[in-house]
């Protein structure tokens, strides 16, 4: 007899449409089976000879935490360069790595866990290194093109499948997992929607991930704006995955949930379609799925609909059909290509905010480099393991020599004196293995235990000089003569261990604390106190050490002396991404914090050439005024001291461009949890105050002329050209920018809002025509009176330069639009959440599944108000649906109440609504406020008679 080959299922015939072979497929998995795929790590399936397939691989600027890697500057100096094309060709670079990676190590996993497209609106928060802009324009054609270069240009199959974070307006680390953001509906749809909205329309983008806050009082992780706006903008599947632990969360700290099944359903259902929670180990999640599925509260077509989201990104990435993945043999990996990528990206990110003529500096030029980041390479919590490093200091070494340049970091030298008059010794150890945090590879990298191999610290007749650095706010780090940091394990033992702070509890961060004649050492990773035992030094809960600093030299003398002897100085300040300003953790002040700031005046006190580079993760209150030069870059990777010595040098022209605002100081800045852009007048759309430095600001070493500005209106297009000419003497790039005002809107529009941009290179004397086609629709508002996007007729200014307060040319245009029409309040009543200005109010949950009331933030009183409303004839009842206890007083143009309206008792619960009603009369067209007082939710209000 002979054996028939069986035949080839459906689902692995690659000549059947994806959908159909999906289909089949699902038809063939149990229940239990698509339960199991519902977790992050989804098991393989033997029988059918389907692999194990996990979610999520950071990929933020470089591959994250399985090793070496070539890394590239952080978003948001990727964000600062300004150039689309670009970041796409570094997401093709990382997407390579990622296949190159995997080949060699199954754990590195294809669906990718970025870009950030969260909006920088606050410069306090503490992930800002992670978004690319305050400005959605900018921000989704930056992560459009990041996309695109992870997704690969094959049609069919994707190197890597992008998933975007963290939906949704998402810009505080304080209490993260437990704030709402009040988000109206005018900011939800031009603001935080946008940068999705138009990232996920442009087609490479494989799904999303929750944020662990709640919008408008419900969490991320069961909205419906999934459904009603994310799902609606492609016809793609999308997966959703939950951000990590975040679906505990949801009955743990918010307690939205009364159990972990009923949480669990309602985020399936919203559209969640893989839970990242406890870690590898799928159990939990699955015994939640079962008990939802046995109380009725899920369905199985429920799980059919996720596991499809899942199989639709694993279809396109050749799982099913290795011999046609087109990406299956990518092996590059840390190719000169990549490398000179890498520092072309650096190159392209520093900005140029200030520069009296001290730039670039001549070959000639001695120089001195000093500051704390002088001679650092600082990675972030999203960063690969370096492959190579360049620092400031080894950049200028390369580019002027080392007989050229000198360095003094500015560090104090201190010995730690107990109170039996010994010093804090580090010991000596040879041959000590020099291990590189991260280096393995993790695929939990929170969970990376500090060294154990190295003896503790140990105290003697004269100690160890540590070099002490004050981050800000009293946060210290001390590192040993050898490099190491000093670091506690979980044995609770003080070694110099560390190659430098990091890791999800930084271990190598302390605070002096002023203690009788002395200090207490306070170590803030586990919050004890440093003291000293026989068997060596440790935190413990009692018997805290009196240290006495000896300081042996102050940084700033060390600064004075270096750079006394120079013609320039370059200091370089910034911030250590793990410290003071990060996952977890917000900043609290714009300030440079004041170690810096001593060193920075000592520079300039010794020699007034100084010129500050700041790399950092986010924008500085600085003042200028003194300093004749000032940079900014993001932390650019690998190649960070290449990038910047080759632009302070004038090998290459500046031509970043600042991603966000600047402001002169904290008093500028709305309160970190005030989300209405418009009403708080934040970001450069609003603030109409006097920045630092403005939106799109950065300037260059030659100049540019812009002119013949014209525009055309053709068939839904506004046709926008103009030209730049390179003045000077340099090749540079130049960053064209184009925005536009409404002249005379009924509502506040943006003051100045991007339309486009392009850099582009020009020779001296060359010139270049730009041409922009801009749709109708980037000039409509969302109008909360008809709910709709609506462009307003009437005048419209057209502004083109440097940036966004640098002007070069502008005209007019005038727009036909729609009308302004009054609200129809009598045939459909006021949504409550639809008001035009409001004061002291916040925007919750109306129910748990869908639907927006507002309420006053504390219990107290609040302020509605809701322009133009049209009565008609006349109307002689108003009515509320109310839930709480208080009272809504109505009144009309600004005069005495109307109306008042008030529960006689509190309603059951916060969703359990009431209707409330009295006479008023009204008739004609008027402004309606409200007045609410005390803990009660307004949902509607309802005109009749």
């Amino acid at each position: 007899m002979t054996a028939h080959t069986p035949p080839t299922p459906p689902f692995r015939d690659p000549r059947l449409p994806f959908a159909k072979r999906i289909d089949d497929l699902l038809s063939r998995l149990t229940r239990e089976e698509k339960t199991a795929f519902l977790h992050q790590f989804a098991p393989g399936v033997e029988r059918l000879g389907i692999a194990a397939f996990r979610t999520g691989q950071e990929a933020l600027h470089g591959v994250a935490w399985m090793g070496p890697a070539t890394v590239f500057p952080q978003a948001v100096g990727l964000g600062a360069t300004w150039n689309p094309e670009l970041v796409r060709r570094v997401g093709d670079a990382v997407s390579k790595e990622v296949r190159a990676m995997r080949a060699k190590d199954d754990r590195v996993g294809l669906n990718v866990w970025a870009p950030t497209v969260n909006l920088l609106r606050h410069p306090l928060w503490g992930r800002n290194e992670e978004g690319y802009s305050e400005d959605p324009k900018l921000t989704s054609a930056i992560a459009t093109a990041y996309t695109h270069g992870l997704r690969g240009d094959h049609p069919t199959y994707w190197r890597t499948a992008p998933v975007l974070k963290h939906w949704l307006a998402h810009n505080n680390e304080t209490d993260r997992s437990t704030t709402s953001s009040s988000v109206r509906p005018r900011v939800l749809h031009e603001y935080d929607l946008r940068a999705f909205r138009e990232t996920v329309e442009a087609g490479a983008v494989a799904g999303v991930m929750p944020a662990y806050n709640l919008v408008n009082g419900r969490p991320n992780h069961v909205s419906p704006y999934l459904g009603e706006h994310l799902r609606a903008w492609t016809d793609e599947e999308l997966l959703v995955c939950s951000d990590a632990g975040a679906p505990s969360n949801l009955v743990d700290s918010e307690h939205y949930f009364d159990t972990h099944e009923e949480a669990t359903a309602a985020s399936l259902v919203a559209g969640v379609d893989s839970f990242t929670d406890h870690g590898t180990d799928s159990s939990q999640m699955t015994g939640r799925l079962r008990g939802a599925l046995e109380r009725g509260l899920l369905t199985e077509a429920d799980l059919d609909t996720a596991v499809r989201r899942q199989l639709s990104v694993r279809f396109r990435l050749g799982e099913f059909d290795p011999e046609y993945d087109p990406h299956d043999a990518t092996c590059e990996f840390d190719s000169p290509g990549h490398r000179a990528l890498a520092r072309e990206a650096a190159e392209q990110a520093v900005v140029l905010l200030k520069n009296d003529g001290v730039l670039p500096l001549a070959p000639d030029t001695r120089i001195a480099v000093v500051g704390l980041l002088a001679d650092e390479c600082k990675l972030d919590w999203y960063s690969g393991t370096l492959l190579h490093r360049s620092t400031p200091l080894e950049g200028l070494y390369e580019r002027f020599g080392t007989e050229r340049v000198e360095f003094a970091e500015g560090v104090d030298r201190v010995r730690l004196k107990t109170s039996a008059g010994a010093f804090l010794h580090v010991p000596v150890v040879e041959d000590a293995a020099d291990e590189v945090r991260g280096a393995e590879g993790a695929l939990d990298p929170a969970l990376l235990a500090g060294r154990t191999d190295l003896p503790p610290l140990t105290t003697d007749a004269t100690g160890t000089e540590l070099a002490l650095v004050d981050w800000g706010e009293g946060v210290v780090t001390l590192r040993a003569p050898d490099g190491r940091y000093l670091s506690v394990a979980e044995d609770g033992r003080v070694r110099a261990s560390a190659d430098q702070p990091g890791g999800w509890i930084v271990q190598e961060t302390f605070r002096l604390e002023p203690h009788e004649n002395g200090h207490l050492l306070k170590h803030l990773g586990t919050g004890r106190h440093v003291c000293v035992s026989a068997d060596g030094v440790k935190v413990a809960e009692e018997d805290p050490e009196v240290f006495e600093l000896v300081v042996g030299e102050r940084g700033e003398d060390a600064v004075a002396r270096a750079a006394a002897a120079a013609d320039v100085v370059v200091v370089v300040a910034g911030n250590d991404p793990h410290i003071n300003g990060r996952e977890t953790e917000d900043r609290t002040t714009l300030r440079l914090p004041e170690h810096q700031e001593r060193l920075l005046r000592a520079a300039r006190a010794a020699n007034p050439a100084t010129v500050l580079a700041l790399v950092s993760a986010y924008p500085y209150a600085v003042d200028p005024a003194a300093l004749p030069a000032v940079l900014w870059t993001a932390h650019g990777g690998q190649a960070a001291g290449t990038a910047l010595a080759r632009v302070l040098a004038g090998d290459v022209s500046p031509a970043g461009r600042l991603p966000q605002t600047w402001y002169a100081a904290d008093a500028d800045l709305p309160g970190l949890l005030d989300y209405d852009v418009i009403g708080a007048r934040q970001t450069y759309l609003y603030f109409e105050g006097t920045p630092l430095f403005p939106f799109g600001h950065g300037l260059s070493y030659t100049s540019f002329a812009y002119g013949g500005l014209t525009t055309r209106a053709e068939d839904g297009t506004l046709h926008v050209s103009f030209s730049v000419t390179n003045t000077g003497d340099v090749t540079a790039d130049e960053v064209a920018q184009l925005y536009t005002r409404a002249v005379d809107p009924s509502v506040p529009r943006p003051r100045r809002e991007l339309l486009g941009h392009r850099r582009l290179a020009l020779a001296p004397g060359a010139t270049a025509e730009l041409s922009f086609e801009i749709p109708l629709t980037a000039f409509a508002f969302w109008d909360v009176a008809q709910d709709r996007w609506r462009v307003e007729p009437g005048a419209y200014e057209l502004l083109a330069g440097a940036s966004s307060e640098d002007v070069r040319l502008r005209t007019a245009v005038t727009l036909e639009g729609e009308p302004t029409l009054p609200r129809p309040v009598v045939a459909g009543g006021l949504a409550a959440a639809g008001f035009d200005e409001q004061s002291g109010i916040e925007i919750v949950d109306r129910t748990k599944v869908s639907g927006d009331a507002v309420t006053p933030a504390g219990g107290a009183t609040g302020e509605l108000v809701y322009r133009d409303c049209d009565f008609g004839r006349g109307i002689s009842e108003v009515t509320v649906e109310v839930a709480g206890e208080g009272t809504v007083e109505l009144s009309l143009d600004g005069g005495r109440a109307l109306a008042v309206l008030s529960t006689s008792a509190p309603t059951s619960g916060p969703y359990d609504y009431v209707s409330l009603g009295t006479s008023v009369a009204a008739a004609g067209v008027h402004d309606v406020r409200l007045r609410l007082r005390g803990p009660l939710r307004l949902a509607h209000v309802g005109f009749s008679g």
